[in-house]
């Protein structure tokens, strides 16, 4: 429609420059034969009826091909760039906004599925660890009850993972024990403690943070684990807490392997698993720090590490008091 105003603007100004020219040629140029100003005329009306009729046609073609774009059910600008229609930027806006939607759905219901697949696994698992107890071997009782111990410790992860990126992830941000909280975490991680013979040094007084108590028992299990995984002879889990002004400050410190200089900046990554061996007994995703430093974030967190390499790792998780913010009292 733009262009067609343009062409309009043309002609009149080229129209308006014949009648100025016939005016002149009639009043101002004497003696001359008005049959060629006729002539030339009328091969001006033509030649500017041909134009106007040439992009009037190109016009209405291009505007039946809009309307035949627009019945397309995918999207259009990158085939015809040539067309600058607001019309068909929407379309292809709501193309997108459609496949956005299907993929997300189509996500959601998949994360869904598999949610309720770990619930349903953690049962036939659960009378497993139990049938385990009844086992005579003692050394085979204690393999299988190993890996069943792993088994449960991979399914709560998968499921924290599903919801942490699907729309089940809600923060219920309230006053949470925070000892009550690591002692959850100490117990979900026993069987390997108690396999492992860590100490555990525990300090943490009567002291609340405003968070989610869900989200945070998984933030120490992986933080527990990771220590497990690294540990050393003579292990020791050092846990406590300082109350200073309008923060907690909670560190959970272990004297494993600890964790190499070049590798302290990347452990938070996605899929990042460092370049140590593990002992020979683990296989890391790279996901655990990744999903706790992504939990923390959306609760408003802090962590931090310090490390020495051969020595110990620190991890220090810095709680700001913003009962305010939610809300509460």
């Amino acid at each position: 429609m733009k262009d067609i105003k343009i062409y309009r603007m043309y002609i009149i100004a080229i129209f308006i420059i014949i009648v100025f020219y016939n005016l002149y040629f009639i009043f101002l140029v004497p003696y001359q034969e008005l049959f060629y100003l006729y002539y030339a005329d009328f091969l001006v009306a033509i030649l500017l009826t041909i134009i106007f009729t040439y992009h009037i046609y190109k016009y209405k073609t291009q505007k039946r091909l809009e309307k035949e774009l627009l019945l397309i059910d995918s999207v259009i600008y990158n085939e015809y760039p040539f067309i600058k229609d607001n019309e068909l930027f929407m379309h292809d806006i709501y193309i997108l906004e459609d496949k956005i939607k299907e993929l997300y759905n189509s996500q959601c219901d998949l994360q869904d599925y598999i949610t309720r697949w770990i619930h349903e696994v953690k049962i036939p698992l659960s009378t497993a660890l139990l049938l385990n107890e009844n086992i005579e071997q003692i050394d085979m009782r204690r393999q299988l009850k190993e890996q069943l111990e792993r088994i449960n410790l991979q399914l709560n992860s998968a499921l924290v993972g599903c919801k942490v990126h699907t729309h089940l992830y809600d923060l219920q941000i309230k006053k949470v024990d925070l000892l009550k909280c690591i002692k959850t975490s100490i117990k979900n991680n026993r069987y390997f403690l108690i396999k492992k013979h860590f100490q555990i040094d525990l300090d943490i007084k009567d002291i609340h943070v405003y968070s989610d108590s869900q989200w945070l028992v998984y933030i120490f299990d992986q933080l527990i684990s990771n220590a497990i995984k690294y540990t050393r002879e003579n292990p020791c889990l050092k846990i406590n807490a300082i109350q200073k002004d309008n923060q907690v400050v909670l560190t959970i410190e272990d004297n494993g392997e600890g964790i190499r200089r070049e590798d302290i900046r990347q452990i938070f990554n996605k899929g990042f698993v460092g370049s140590n061996h593990h002992n020979g007994q683990y296989k890391s995703t790279g996901m655990g720090l990744y999903m706790a430093k992504l939990i923390l974030d959306k609760l408003e967190h802090q962590i931090i590490v310090e490390s020495q390499y051969q020595d110990y790792t620190r991890f220090k998780i810095i709680f700001i008091d913003n009962r305010d913010y939610f809300y509460l009292t």
